[in-house]
């Protein structure tokens, strides 16, 4: 099997179309739309891993690239429209994929958050639509203040998501993570995280959860698990990889449903590239080199 775009996004479309029609998934009632929601979603991904960031810069080239694929492609309002409604498809595919990929059933995790910026002046903070939901942070890693949320992810080794979710920033990585996997056990699985989900409450949540929380020893407590730097930059490469490659920090998003289906949108590109490089033996699963030109 090649690596190359096209080929990613035909094996792509295979998959979650045949996910949708077992899960019944239906736009409702009429005539059916001329963009499938296979479709839609392929697109998507197609739009990151080529890094076009503005939608309407992307309808005008796609056609050129990958027109011999999609027979239909939407104006900029009703591909936006679209977009936007799909969080759930977009989550539906991503577990899809996430379940097919061997690296599913290893028992290490990897835990962490980063900041996703939404707005850099003042005048966008009081006139965001996203005010209320998105406030101020601080992001220790890059010693700066922040309007936005974080995204907490919890992944495999090689960056396929296994929960996810955007937070207020004010909120404690602990406390997120808690919910976040609150009745969704991990049997057997080591969780690796940072210093900051430090704390006997939450490891004592972890191992009632059937996993082992496992993190960086902090200076005031006996030696454990050592510095892990070499574990730990493995999440970190994976943000990198989402806000590099897939453009997470241009991602433009402007309301509650815009910014949550432009993260999943995103999330899915880096799901099926790593997904599809498992299926053809590609020695690094989370390149995505081969799928961005």
């Amino acid at each position: 099997m090649d690596t190359d775009l096209d080929t990613l996004i035909v094996a792509l479309y295979v998959q979650v179309d045949d996910l949708f029609r077992l899960l019944g998934v239906r736009q409702g009632p009429g005539r059916p739309p001329k963009l499938s929601d296979s479709e839609l979603l392929c697109l998507a991904v197609a739009q990151v891993l080529l890094g076009y960031n503005s939608e309407r810069h992307w309808l005008r080239f796609v056609g050129r690239r990958l027109g011999h694929l999609f027979p239909y492609l939407p104006q900029q309002p009703a591909y936006n429209k679209r977009l936007r409604a799909a969080a759930p498809l977009l989550a539906h595919a991503i577990r899809h994929l996430a379940g097919l990929t061997p690296s599913w059933a290893d028992r290490l995790r990897l835990l962490d958050s980063t900041p996703v910026a939404c707005g850099a002046s003042r005048e966008t903070v009081k006139r965001s639509d996203l005010a209320g939901w998105a406030k101020y942070g601080y992001c220790a890693a890059h010693s700066r203040y922040f309007w936005g949320l974080r995204l907490h992810l919890l992944t495999t080794p090689d960056g396929i998501p296994v929960i996810w979710c955007l937070a207020d920033p004010k909120l404690g990585d602990r406390e997120v993570a808690q919910a976040m996997l609150e009745g969704r056990p991990q049997p057997g699985m080591l969780i690796v995280a940072d210093k900051g989900y430090a704390g006997r409450e939450f490891e004592a949540f972890v191992d009632g959860q059937q996993a082992t929380l496992v993190r960086p020893d902090r200076r005031d407590e006996p030696r454990r698990f050592g510095s892990l730097g070499g574990i730990r930059q493995r999440i970190e490469s994976i943000f990198w990889t989402l806000k590099g490659q897939l453009g997470l920090e241009r991602h433009g998003g402007r309301t509650d449903a815009a910014l949550m289906a432009r993260v999943g949108q995103r999330l899915l590109a880096l799901t099926a590239g790593v997904w599809h490089n498992w299926l053809i033996g590609a020695p690094r699963k989370r390149s995505l080199v081969a799928y961005d030109h």
